[in-house]
């Protein structure tokens, strides 16, 4: 049986990518993107695509289109990412206390997704986060969801806790259906910034996938190429590190999983059924909370740039899904 995988990396304001690009899949295929895949993981501004893209409305259709996501980045990005002169004051900077408040990406999260259950998401989704109390991952599962009350979650508080990035908001503290003690979570680009090799693992582990039986899709938010010299590093100690070296993780981590799938998917099978579409971020600011309208402009071209060269790839990928 066919298995069809989509996985979304983090990267904040940068989810503007992956979103224009799956709204050309949408429209090239002519059909929403949870009728496309079996699983769809995601993490950081990919877990918040993931849930959005998942989530049912009327008569159990998609109550989004990705061109509808693609509208929060640039409608809400400056709500998100904003924090008033006090803040600033009181943070230091960003030195003692989260970059931003949460009350705005709160605000954006409840009036998208309202009171949606995981349990109730029209397909397989995996959205990671990492569990600051018990020191370990915590995965957000669809299948485990509709299984048992305390697996399930209101999709605006999976989103807050996957996009709980460190230094930029304060961690997520969000109770299950069942109640009980709360669970403590941030961003899971800590360990999984491309969760590509999450999805493939549950795709076999969970779902019974067989690798030769497998299309996967994987969405990157642009590779960082803004340099960190050797003059200025060797000085920093830990507050020039702390916001560094949370964007060497995430990047680190989505090249070596990027390699890790590629390298298992076609060591199995050399048709080509693995797709990865992402570009280095040469122009534009490649932060995580610049949502500046230049900012937002210069994604939007890249990701249009990224769809004229994919296109004979991305078409020849609707038709694998479309089958």
């Amino acid at each position: 049986m066919p298995f069809r995988v989509l996985s979304i990396d983090g990267g904040g304001i940068r989810g503007i990518i992956p979103a224009l690009i799956l709204a050309e899949l949408e429209q090239r295929a002519e059909r929403p993107i949870a009728k496309m895949f079996d699983l769809i993981a995601g993490t950081s501004t990919g877990g918040i695509l993931a849930v959005g893209l998942t989530m049912a409305g009327a008569r159990r259709k998609p109550k989004f289109s990705a061109r509808d996501l693609v509208a929060l980045y640039e409608e809400e990005g400056d709500d998100i990412f904003h924090r008033s002169k006090w803040h600033q004051i009181r943070a230091v900077g960003n030195l003692a206390e989260e970059k931003y408040p949460s009350d705005g990406i709160e605000r954006v999260l409840r009036e998208r997704f309202a009171e949606a259950w995981l349990s109730d998401s029209l397909t397989n989704v995996l959205v990671t986060a990492y569990d600051i109390e018990l020191r370990r991952p915590h995965f957000f599962k669809s299948d485990r969801a509709r299984k048992w009350p305390d697996r399930d979650f209101h999709l605006a508080d999976i989103a807050r806790a996957t996009s709980a990035a460190p230094t930029y908001f304060e961690p997520a503290q969000i109770k299950s259906r069942a109640g009980g003690d709360p669970v403590a979570l941030v961003d899971g680009g800590v360990f999984a910034n491309n969760p590509a090799a999450c999805a493939l693992v549950e795709s076999i582990c969970t779902y019974g996938a067989k690798l030769t039986d497998m299309t996967f899709v994987s969405l990157g938010t642009g590779e960082l190429t803004r340099p960190i010299l050797f003059e200025e590093a060797k000085g920093w100690g830990l507050a020039k590190w702390a916001q560094p070296i949370l964007s060497v993780v995430f990047d680190g981590v989505s090249d070596t999983v990027d390699f890790q799938v590629k390298s298992i998917l076609q060591m199995a099978d050399e048709e080509s059924r693995y797709l990865r579409i992402q570009a280095p971020l040469h122009e534009g600011n490649d932060d995580m909370d610049d949502a500046s309208r230049t900012n937002i402009k210069v994604l939007k071209l890249l990701a249009k740039e990224l769809i004229a060269t994919h296109s004979d790839a991305i078409d020849a990928m609707v038709e694998r899904l479309k089958d």
